[in-house]
């Protein structure tokens, strides 16, 4: 039986970090992805997984994310204890790319576990049953964060950055985000460009009024919304305006910026 095609998510590159990122699997090194929020960093890895042809494990890092959780637990049923790998163990058991998104957001005790499957060695040991597993060719770690979400408190120390190459992702260029709302919306260029030049509008707003700039991914709501009929105004408040600040000047000061592109 042949197995069926994978369907590839749609990427839009902005340099060469594809050919990076393939020469790194190549070479089964880790990669450490840094960017914005809604920058691509996910889809970027999803697209590259499918391209590869290999298995996409993806775990979203949080506040209570602990080794545990990557590596397994034990677990009572029936009567009797039972193993379970966690998505960490899978993926080395398996093959594959494990894909560790936001990973300062991570306990401090998973960067124990990931730091053997970081160098030659490329093993995960397994306190709790005794084992140490071996990476297959295939493995793949690959984890991302937002440099500008980090503080003292959260931060990724320079022991365990040193152990990926880095990949530094940004907002795409105008043309290259004008192709990616094309293709995600299906909206006219009129609109598209509209869409474009108002993110780069508030974009310049960051570290200012913001935390941080409008992201890729919230311009393709406002497109798919527009796309679907609604109007522009309310289509990039609800979008665009509203997920940027909770503070009430704020929202009327984007929303004027928005009413200004989108004329009534």
């Amino acid at each position: 039986m042949t197995a069926p095609e994978r369907e590839l998510p749609y990427y839009q590159p902005v340099g060469d970090e594809c050919e990076l990122f393939e020469a790194a699997w190549r070479q089964q090194l880790p990669v450490l992805i840094k960017g914005p929020t809604g920058c691509g960093k996910t889809r970027f890895v999803a697209h590259m997984a499918a391209k590869l042809n290999l298995p996409l494990i993806t775990v979203s890092c949080h506040d209570d994310l602990t080794a545990a959780d990557l590596v397994g637990r034990h677990l009572i049923g029936d009567g009797a204890t039972y193993w379970v790998d966690g998505p960490l163990t899978r993926a080395v058991r398996e093959g594959g790319i494990c894909y560790l998104d936001e990973v300062v957001e991570a306990r401090k005790d998973t960067t124990v576990v990931l730091h053997p499957l970081t160098d030659d060695r490329r093993v995960l040991p397994i306190e709790r049953t005794g084992e140490t597993l071996v990476a297959p060719k295939n493995f793949m770690l690959v984890v991302s964060y937002n440099p500008g979400y980090q503080h003292v408190l959260k931060s990724l120390k320079p022991s365990t950055r040193q152990r990926f190459i880095a990949l530094s992702f940004d907002f795409p260029r105008p043309e290259v985000e004008t192709a990616v709302l094309k293709q995600e919306s299906g909206l006219d260029d009129a609109r598209i460009g509209q869409l474009v030049t108002l993110a780069g509008q508030l974009r310049r707003l960051a570290g200012y009024d913001l935390e941080e700039g409008v992201s890729t991914r919230l311009l393709v709501y406002a497109a798919k919304l527009m796309a679907a009929g609604m109007a522009a105004r309310l289509a990039c408040r609800t979008a665009l305006v509203e997920p940027l600040s909770d503070d009430t000047d704020t929202v009327a000061a984007l929303a004027a910026i928005v009413n200004a592109q989108f004329a009534a």
